[in-house]
């Protein structure tokens, strides 16, 4: 398999400070990610001054302030999406960042971002997808909150408007998500289903299920992280520590070399092995001359280097071509 794309989920976690979004990207880069991903959208155009807040954003943000004034206060101008571009090419790590809505598409279009990151809550936005398809590029969805059939007609939307290769994320929108609704066989019914390639966007705590996720066959993997999970913003509970970021990533790259070719055959490390750990046939007992080898006159023992005990039933029955000592491996 190819290597999986890891992207270091840095969304809304700057808190509305450029400097702190370029920590992030260091941060991202340090970890060893491919990607540092950040979400564009202007709070007026994403969110109606009706919409609550999640529970999650209660918890972590207070109930006092409205979504969208949140959403006001944790937003990056377009101008700081430029530098951030910029900043990434020249610390060698790839920009990317989700729009949610139309017009911070065709801005983050204009930035030439290689693909597009549609989140969970995207999905059944119908000319929000028809925007995305229309640009060629290749997409890759999350699916959190969906069912199959509203993957089905995203991806129906996305297809017929142009757009290039798909991935599917199977995810949990929830923050943290429990274990028990994590559900990692979904990203099998999502490639059999479409016939695309699949990934995992995690929102659980710590980093075993995006690791298991990798072992499962993920080509992409998104977690989000933060420079201090105690920092105020509804994000950074759910968060990895830049420490624990690179300890993700460590763990799916040496996941994907493990994966290997499926070929069942000794690995290059181990066949100076088999001489040692496994067996030959062997005299039980000092064997003269001529005499027939019987089950109480052989045995098997290391090493390997002589007559395989898988030819036991051949060497049974046979004369010794000359005297064998004890423990001395047999000869015809």
């Amino acid at each position: 398999m190819g290597k999986i794309l890891i992207i270091a989920e840095a969304g809304v976690n700057h808190n509305g400070d450029i400097n702190l979004a370029y920590k992030l990207v260091d941060a991202a880069k340090a970890a060893g990610a491919d990607v540092v991903k950040f979400q564009t959208g202007k709070a007026e155009l994403v969110v109606s001054r009706f919409a609550e807040k999640a529970e999650y954003q209660k918890k972590t943000t207070g109930a006092q302030e409205s979504q969208l004034e949140m959403c006001r206060k944790i937003s990056l101008e377009y101008e700081d999406f430029i530098h951030l571009n910029e900043y990434c090419s020249k610390v060698g790590i790839e920009f990317l960042s989700t729009p949610f809505e139309i017009e911070s598409v065709r801005f983050l279009q204009g930035l030439g971002c290689r693909m597009w990151k549609i989140p969970s809550g995207e999905i059944t936005n119908y000319p929000y997808l028809v925007e995305i398809a229309k640009t060629g590029k290749p997409v890759i969805m999350s699916t959190g909150m969906s069912t199959l059939n509203e993957v089905q007609a995203a991806m129906e939307v996305l297809r017929y408007n142009g757009a290039g290769e798909i991935t599917l994320l199977h995810c949990t929108t929830e923050y943290p998500a429990p274990y028990n609704d994590v559900n990692l066989r979904a990203m099998d019914t999502l490639r059999e289903a479409f016939h695309v390639k699949v990934g995992y966007s995690d929102h659980t705590p710590g980093i075993e299920v995006p690791v298991a996720a990798a072992a499962r066959g993920a080509v992409v993997i998104e977690k989000h992280f933060t420079l201090d999970r105690n920092m105020e913003g509804p994000d950074h509970k759910a968060s990895l520590e830049p420490d624990e970021l690179k300890q993700m990533v460590d763990n799916i790259r040496h996941i994907e070399v493990a994966l290997g070719d499926g070929e069942k055959t000794p690995a290059d490390s181990e066949i100076k092995n088999i001489a040692i750990a496994r067996k030959s046939i062997v005299a039980r007992r000092d064997i003269l001359k001529g005499e027939m080898f019987t089950e109480e006159n052989i045995t098997t023992k290391r090493p390997g280097s002589g007559i395989s005990p898988m030819y036991w039933k051949e060497i049974v029955g046979t004369k010794a071509v000359r005297d064998f000592k004890e423990d001395e491996l047999i000869e015809l």
